[in-house]
């Protein structure tokens, strides 16, 4: 008889690109999905409310990177942790790594929300909000705040949707979530006509449907791991190893908050609202470009782990390379997008008019020189998910530190005191081209560990 593990097992059967395809397509999809929850917010409030609408929500998305981090940490932490577990055939230690997951997501962004909403307006200032776009960056992150635990929850336990091979399940709870925003977005802004909280209530509603969805799909019988009340309590060695393996993407999304709060202060400094809300627009841009590199990593991750911890160690180079060369191929296309019409992506956060020509005369320079190392990112952002897929969170720890602390966050305090605004726009392609240089060193280095048999045991939890 075919068991529940049955359907894991093919991960470390199936033909790589195959199984790449079957799982980062719908990843990729629930990304792209996903990034519509601030992008759709963007164009929605850009044409609704205007440029200063967009300002506040950019200056609002450290504390939103803030909350995404410890849905990385503890979500991305325990998927990696119960995939290796499933290639191990240890159903049991997947399922109690799920309960673990769960209250820690709930409890952490709880914590989070009440928190937040207490230094809501000095946290935006210190993430460079002037005194013209603070009011409506308050409006927006205080109704963020509330959901929270909605947000972390959905997103979290959603990473062990894909981690157990169900890919397609993962990519619908975003799908639901994200064309629920939409819709909301539209009535709530243009209909009721309530701006930029309009925005936040769509984006909230959204998330706890998604959250709704995502834990019942773990309590009614369709998943192969079950959401267990006995499981719903805190072990101490599997929370240690669970903020061990997620610290790298954790760190990074937190890197991602102290990098766009400097950025926002010096944006500010040399340049002004008009500056801001160009990178506001400029980021949406990114943002788009880079989840379907984000979708390829998800996808991937189960693959290198399950496969690793199968010892099956051609699979995992195989699939790394394949992965590598999808996101290249896809920051490629990307670039050339952003250098050739720039203009046009632009218009769609902005109403044509003298506001429009402003930050496009600013922004559109910005774009072509933030993103001039773009081709060269994708093998970046997929070299640091294999070490964390393979249970070599310091090392991932590192590479993503690299790009979004050692070395963009002393461009973005020393170009600018020579480049002024210039120099803003330099720090971007010069973090990327010598963390890429890094990536590339620890990878070889670890391959070739591999290629001769020296690799590390998977002793990710301990045995009780």
């Amino acid at each position: 008889m075919k068991t529940k593990n049955d359907k894991s097992r093919f991960i470390g059967e199936e033909e790589i690109g195959k199984l790449l395809l079957k799982f980062s397509i719908p990843a990729i999809v629930g990304m792209l999905v996903n990034a519509l929850y601030n992008i759709v917010d963007r164009i929605f409030i850009g044409k609704g409310v205007g440029s200063i609408g967009i300002g506040a929500i950019f200056v609002s998305s450290p504390v939103a990177l803030i909350l995404m981090a410890f849905g990385m940490l503890i979500g991305f932490g325990g998927n990696s942790l119960s995939s290796i577990r499933l290639g191990e055939d240890k159903k049991d230690e997947a399922e109690l790594i799920l309960g673990n997951a769960f209250l820690l997501l709930f409890i952490v962004s709880l914590t989070l929300s009440i928190s937040g909403l207490i230094f809501i307006e000095p946290l935006l200032k210190i993430f460079g909000a002037s005194d013209t776009i603070l009011p409506y960056a308050v409006e927006y992150m205080s109704i963020i705040l509330i959901g929270a635990p909605f947000q972390a929850v959905g997103f979290g336990i959603n990473a062990f949707i894909r981690g157990e091979g169900n890919p397609k399940i993962a990519m619908i709870t975003m799908l639901i979530g994200a064309i629920l925003n939409i819709i909301l977005d539209y009535i709530f802004i243009f209909i009721f006509n309530m701006g930029i909280k309009g925005a936040a209530l769509a984006t909230i509603i959204s998330q706890a449907v998604s959250a709704i969805w995502v834990i019942s799909h773990f309590i009614n019988g369709r998943s192969m791991l079950k959401l267990k009340k006995e499981n719903i309590k805190l072990r101490k060695y599997i929370v240690k190893n669970i903020f061990s393996v997620g610290f790298a993407p954790f760190s990074m999304q937190l890197a991602a908050s102290l990098v766009t709060a400097i950025l926002n202060n010096s944006l500010n400094t040399y340049g002004g609202d008009v500056a801001i809300s160009s990178m506001g627009v400029i980021h949406s841009i990114t943002m788009l470009i880079l989840m379907p590199v984000f979708g390829i990593n998800q996808g991937a991750q189960p693959i290198i782990g399950y496969n690793y911890g199968a010892k099956k160690y051609n699979r995992v180079k195989e699939a790394l390379k394949k992965a590598a060369i999808a996101a290249t191929s896809v920051v490629t296309l990307g670039f050339l997008i952003t250098q050739t019409i720039p203009h046009k992506l632009f218009g769609l956060f902005l109403e044509k008019g003298t506001e429009m020509n402003t930050i496009m005369g600013v922004g559109i320079k910005g774009l072509r020189m933030y993103l001039a190392m773009l081709p060269i990112i994708g093998l970046q952002i997929v070299s640091s998910n294999y070490f964390q897929a393979t249970g070599k969170p310091k090392h991932a720890a590192f590479l993503g530190l690299s790009r979004q602390v050692l070395v963009l966050i002393p461009s973005l305090l020393i170009l600018p005191k020579f480049f002024g605004l210039t120099g803003v726009w330099l720090a971007g392609p010069v973090s990327d081209l010598i963390a890429s240089i890094l990536t590339g060193f620890f990878l070889i280095r670890d391959l070739r560990q591999l290629e001769n048999g020296i690799h590390l045991n998977n002793k990710i939890i301990e045995e009780q």
